[in-house]
């Protein structure tokens, strides 16, 4: 490792290969941009939270603005016709939108859950095989279904006060997670995000159902996460599509003899790292963006804190008053710097945009940062169809924040 890279360096790199240093569009953002936002990410992670927004909108957002969301539906979920899908759910860093041509690199992983992702779904398969074959023939024959209209075909009665969420699910559920998870089945979601099984064959396209093999899919994978990082960590690009490190470690030397990575140090970082070979450092990035939890940026704890200094927990499942920064707190990009979080909330009723908490990141200006959020929060406003951003008390950048939107 001759070659080595400032801490800042690094930042910039990534930034640029996340799309971040792109030129913003000069009109309204398209399908065409879209495409773009995917080219850099790989993946766009989804979350069922929706106190603000749903994850999967937020990082066309991030970074290029306010734009028709239904550029994101038509994309995965409602094509325009046959053949325009852009993009299909499976399981990539989570549960994500992936390119629909991605499909087949993960075969692997379809084997993997060919009886289902956890051991309780894997026991119901075990002893509902005639089961899965019911499900998967009401599904041929009437379309794309929720898992209680299955039921309803199969004249399946819940227990009365059961309810059909995740953690009261029938096996009908577990049955059609299983099969999604193998593959046999893929899915579309409705305006209300509840998923709707299909066969695989009617949502992927035929020309991208066959699997490639195990190492090779890997090294691919390793070649479009090293792409997406710009530089990055053998434990980075494992975590990208979560993959264990031991089947990167190989993909990853290939990539090094053929050229497309370079292996050098970066200050401040413990581990060797690998610089892709699209990999640019720009000059400056001059951006600011509201970041989902769940944004490629940052979704990798370690490197957000490699990289920013930016130590980030969601706190979703942390009992209220245990909260450090609040429920839903979304880093704040100005920059190359994370330099502040805020606990955000669409009061869709009020038509608000509700910051519960805004904190600033330490030695950061204080009142640089209240001037750019506050007009970045007022566009988020905006594109959520909100009429106005009201800030509470909690946290030390909202007084000035409140200040800052007072002058607008």
């Amino acid at each position: 490792m001759t070659r080595a890279l400032s801490g800042r360096q690094a930042r910039r790199i990534a930034l640029a290969a996340q799309g971040f240093a792109d030129r913003p569009p000069a009109g309204e953002p398209t399908a065409a941009h879209l495409r773009r936002v995917v080219g850099r990410t790989g993946l766009i992670q989804m979350d069922s939270v929706n106190i603000a927004v749903r994850a999967h909108y937020m990082p066309m957002f991030s970074r290029l603005g306010a734009y028709d969301r239904d550029i994101v539906d038509r994309a995965a979920w409602r094509p325009r016709r046959p053949g325009a899908r852009l993009l299909v759910e499976y399981w990539a860093h989570e549960a994500a939108l992936i390119p629909v041509q991605d499909w087949p690199l993960f075969g692997w992983r379809r084997d993997e859950f060919r009886n289902g992702r956890y051991r309780y779904t894997r026991d119901v398969m075990a002893r509902n095989r005639e089961l899965a074959r019911d499900v998967h023939a009401i599904i041929a024959e009437s379309g794309a279904s929720t898992p209680r209209q299955i039921e309803d075909h199969l004249g399946i009665e819940r227990a009365q006060g059961v309810p059909g969420g995740w953690w009261h699910r029938g096996e009908v559920k577990h049955v059609c997670e299983a099969m999604f998870a193998a593959g046999d089945l893929s899915a579309v979601r409705n305006e209300n995000f509840v998923r709707h099984y299909d066969l695989a064959e009617r949502v992927v396209d035929t020309d991208h159902l066959h699997d490639l093999d195990k190492a090779d899919a890997h090294c691919e994978l390793a070649r479009r996460a090293a792409r997406s990082l710009g530089v990055s960590t053998l434990a980075d690009i494992a975590d990208y599509y979560r993959t264990k490190t031991a089947d990167m470690r190989p993909a990853i030397a290939d990539l090094v003899d053929s050229g497309e990575l370079t292996q050098l140090a970066v200050d401040g970082w413990r581990d060797p790292a690998y610089l892709h070979t699209d990999a640019v450092i720009p000059r400056r990035v001059d951006r600011s963006a509201i970041l989902s939890p769940f944004d490629p940026l940052v979704f990798h704890r370690p490197r957000a804190e490699r990289l920013f200094d930016f130590h980030y927990r969601i706190e979703i499942y942390v009992p209220e008053h245990k909260r450090v920064h609040g429920y839903y707190v979304l880093p704040y990009l100005l920059g190359d710097d994370i330099v502040a979080r805020v606990d955000l909330k669409a009061d869709r009723k009020a038509g608000a945009l509700l910051a519960l908490a805004a904190f600033l990141e330490p030695g950061r200006p204080e009142d640089i940062v209240a001037q750019r959020l506050a007009v970045d929060l007022g566009e988020m406003a905006r594109w959520l169809g909100l009429d106005r951003v009201e800030v509470s008390r909690r946290g030390d950048l909202s007084a000035p924040l409140r200040a800052e939107l007072a002058t607008r």
